[in-house]
């Protein structure tokens, strides 16, 4: 789904190809470097034209693609004889984004010695726009012509594929040396990575999670893989996706994660492609370091592999097999049933639970494809809630489950932890803001209860370890000043999403790594690391929640926009699909369950549900702050 909306996207922007028309390739108009684009099955001829480059010294803006449609593959075209200067850089520039073996074009606009050095596949540049390239004016040499390329950076992708957005506008600056070479020019010093636009990074390369353990609990580590083969290895995404997550985790990630594959395990050598067989399993033959171990630890690793690749495709995937060094005889396999239960996922939730007018905690049952005229009405959440009599709640947050709920008193006061199996009498609030107010708390998969306190004596993220006892403060590195106005933990409890508001009154997202000491000795050494922006597209932020596979769902603005939800992957890149007819949302949450409907508060329309495939209904005129269990 997210390909198709990218792809029409780019419809919107570029010529489309002719179906029934013979692949030819295509020279831009007055300028050495070109790219020949080839459609996918039934496809055809794309165009697309380009004022030439001269080779003064103005700057001139190069855009390395228009938006190719991503089901186009782009071949370079080689330097032309005697090219001036200009047209080999800018030519180069557009080989960097072909699908040639190995770069290769890419590779003729370079000296013999810079082609054979030049290792562009250990991490990519991705810039807002095009690069801004000019020549460089007083060089004591004006025999050896140097440009400068330049952009606006967007974010970099490692050498393990790992997305890092760029914070504060930072420049891109490189500088590309030409020597002539036989009287034909050639470039010497080539960027150190591969420097692609935003469209271009698009169309080349897709989102994907792999997978790796905390404690007993799978976790999502998003990464970006290319769409087709790989020009430097010629592994098919599948297989570059498995070999990444061999690899190991990101470096953000990897602190707080661990892998079930021994160290060294790779694919068995050779391998450049791996698929299905008609029972829908797919064979993943390792090589010596991965074939010795025993079966507990074999379908960890194979449960490992069977996320990570049915979060790549879109087919179903049943059953996942581990073949050893010899290609053949089978180590271990483990089907989607078996691999649930080793996951260590919550349940589906049974509830979905909001604040009703009357400030009462209540709940709905999640019936399986209910319509409007069989949805079942709400009822007051069980236990001392029920009966409190002039309790009121203003926000709360469910326990996995479903046998606690923390809730935050109406006035912000106070937080209160209370069952909602057997009835009782409210008990004494578990941690005070004097003078300021606590934000909705959040539950995390360890049964810890989180929360933020906005008193100016006292605010900060404070943890409530099993949901009892003392609260314990957590250290937050990187908030610069900033204060947490709301938060929100992740169902595998190593991330913890953080809405902070600086000075001015924005309000911006973080993602934190939430780093536990090892062993039993004091947790209160627990504290949160490394925050990153996880939605840097968006002027302000209103209201967020985790959202399936790792990702966060999203409500707030871009710059000169207007208000819309839109799923985010937890490293800060934006996922295509947005929801409809979200404006005027100031609160939303979604399970952890791709088939429970998100819900949301509207202002005009109260509660408001999206069942996946349908439309916003109205399931309660009156109410707010909508949760789902965590």
């Amino acid at each position: 789904m997210e390909d198709a909306e990218r792809a029409s996207a780019y419809a919107g922007r570029v010529g489309r190809a002719v179906p029934g028309d013979r692949v030819r390739g295509v020279r831009r108009a007055g300028a050495a470097g070109g790219r020949a684009v080839a459609a996918l099955g039934a496809a055809g001829l794309l165009l697309s034209g380009c004022a030439s480059m001269p080779d003064h010294g103005e700057i001139r803006r190069v855009d390395a693609s228009q938006g190719v449609d991503s089901q186009v593959r782009v071949f370079g075209a080689p330097p032309a004889d005697k090219a001036s200067p200009a047209d080999i850089v800018d030519g180069f520039l557009e080989a960097m984004t072909s699908d040639d073996p190995q770069l290769a074009t890419a590779r003729k606009y370079l000296t013999e010695d810079a082609a054979k050095d030049w290792r562009p596949g250990s991490a990519v540049t991705v810039l807002s726009a095009g690069l801004d390239r000019v020549r460089v004016e007083g060089e004591k040499d004006p025999d050896s012509p140097r440009w400068k390329v330049t952009g606006k950076k967007l974010a970099t992708v490692d050498e393990r594929s790992a997305y890092q957005p760029e914070t504060g506008g930072k420049r891109y600056e490189e500088f590309l040396q030409l020597v002539q070479v036989n009287k034909q020019w050639r470039i010497s010093t080539p960027p150190s990575s591969l420097v692609l636009s935003e469209s271009d990074f698009q169309r080349i390369y897709k989102p994907v999670n792999k997978y790796y353990f905390s404690g007993g609990t799978l976790v999502a580590d998003p990464v970006y893989v290319r769409q087709r083969s790989d020009p430097d290895s010629r592994m098919d995404p599948t297989t570059q996706t498995v070999q990444s997550l061999l690899d190991g985790p990101s470096k953000w990630l990897g602190p707080v994660v661990s892998t079930a594959f021994p160290s060294g395990t790779a694919l068995r050598e050779g391998t450049k492609s791996l698929s299905y067989d008609g029972q829908n399993t797919l064979r993943v033959p390792l090589n010596e370091k991965g074939s010795n171990v025993g079966q507990p630890q074999c379908q960890k690793m194979a449960t490992q592999l069977l996320y990570t690749v049915r979060d790549l495709t879109a087919s179903r995937l049943d059953r996942v097999e581990l073949l050893r060094s010899d290609g053949k005889s089978s180590l271990c396999w483990v089907t989607g049933v078996a691999a649930a239960s080793i996951a260590g996922r919550p349940a589906p939730p049974e509830h979905q639970y909001y604040v009703d007018k009357d400030s009462k905690l209540v709940r709905m049952v999640l019936n399986a494809n209910a319509d409007e005229q069989q949805q079942d009405k709400p009822e007051v959440a069980p236990g001392p809630l029920a009966t409190a009599a002039g309790f009121k709640v203003g926000s709360a947050a469910i326990a996995y489950d479903e046998k606690r709920a923390a809730v935050v008193s109406d006035d912000g006061h106070g937080l209160y932890v209370v069952t909602l199996t057997t009835a009782g009498q409210m008990p004494q609030p578990l941690l005070t803001s004097k003078t300021g107010k606590l934000t909705p708390p959040s539950w995390d998969a360890q049964g810890d209860l989180w929360v933020a306190d906005l008193d100016p004596q006292t605010q900060g993220l404070y943890r409530i370890p099993g949901g009892t006892g003392a609260p314990q403060k957590v250290d937050v590195a990187g908030l610069d000043g900033g204060r947490i106005s709301a938060l929100k933990a992740s169902s595998d409890g190593v991330r913890i999403a953080l809405l902070v508001e600086k000075e001015g009154g924005r309000k911006n997202l973080f993602i934190g790594r939430i780093e536990r000491p090892e062993g039993k000795g004091d947790t209160s050494r627990l504290s949160v690391r490394e925050l990153r922006p996880a939605a840097p597209q968006m002027a302000e932020v209103t209201a967020m929640s985790w959202a399936p596979r790792g990702r966060l769902l999203v409500v707030g603005r871009e710059s000169g926009g207007v208000d819309q939800a839109r799923y985010m992957l937890a490293d800060g890149s934006m996922v295509a699909a947005g929801l409809p007819g979200a404006t005027g949302l100031t609160a939303i949450a979604a399970a952890d369950d791709e088939s429970k409907p998100v819900v949301a508060f509207s202002g005009e329309d109260g509660i408001v549900w999206l069942p996946p495939g349908a439309q916003w209904r109205t399931v309660a005129a009156g109410g707010k702050a909508p949760v789902y269990p965590g």
